[in-house]
């Protein structure tokens, strides 16, 4: 999924329904492994348009946000955001939010949204998770815009990368992920997030439950052991298959 909305990919209300239906979409089909999400624009996203944020507006602005976000959060398939340039508020949100997050030099992150006389809601719930309390609160109460370098693993981004190589190492994670079981990488992804939010106790027990009762049942499972003592490559039960939008 590529946004390209000129010149600064700039969120309002149908452009976020129309990400939310095409994640819906997506995650129906199961032939569809993984996500990506990318800007055909130098910004990746530079957040809410002011306008949507108008008392008449700013309902159906937060629902079809909501929407979106949640969508993100709640699909089976991992979903990667590729960030080559600045990521302002609910640009920044979308790429916290992403499972997967590549991104190059040129990416800035920043939640400016306290200048304006608000905080940025999504961003306060996701960041303390991502970065810690006190680094989420520096983040949303400081402002400055484009201040945060990307910098690979600090809870952020996943691989920092050149920007001459960003193509071959999008191209390459893809390949490696969609390589595996798409039904696995479901359980995976629920597994991980399921578990947030609870103690180290009864995360392990959901991650148990779910690997026993969920995982244990699926086709693929019984075929990637049998691979494995036979010394063969895996035969998942559905093909991967890959679509541009």
């Amino acid at each position: 999924m590529t946004l390209n909305r000129p010149e600064h990919n700039l969120l309002n209300e149908p452009m976020l329904r129309e990400m939310a239906d095409a994640i819906d979409l997506i995650g129906q089909k199961e032939e569809i492994k993984l996500i990506v999400l990318d800007s055909a624009c130098k910004v990746f996203c530079g957040g809410i348009e002011v306008g949507e944020y108008t008392s008449q507006r700013v309902f159906q602005m937060l629902d079809a946000f909501h929407s979106a976000f949640a969508g993100i959060l709640e699909t089976a398939k991992p979903v990667v955001c590729v960030v080559n340039g600045p990521a302002i508020g609910g640009g920044a949100e979308l790429a916290a939010f992403g499972d997967l997050v590549i991104a190059t030099p040129k990416a800035r992150f920043a939640q400016p949204e306290i200048s304006i006389g608000v905080f940025p809601p999504l961003a306060s719930t996701i960041l303390p998770y991502l970065v810690g309390p006190k680094t989420a609160l520096e983040l949303v109460a400081d402002g400055r815009a484009g201040e945060r370098r990307a910098r690979a693993g600090d809870g952020i981004d996943n691989r920092l990368v050149p920007e001459a190589d960003l193509e071959k190492s999008v191209n390459d994670l893809i390949a490696r992920i969609t390589g595996h079981s798409g039904p696995v990488l479901t359980m995976a992804k629920k597994a991980i997030l399921s578990g947030m939010g609870l103690s180290l106790k009864d995360g392990l027990k959901q991650s148990m439950n779910i690997f026993l009762n969920e995982l244990y049942r699926l086709e693929d499972s019984q075929e990637g052991l049998h691979a494995l003592v036979e010394k063969r490559k895996p035969n998942w039960k559905i093909a991967s298959a890959r679509i541009a939008d």
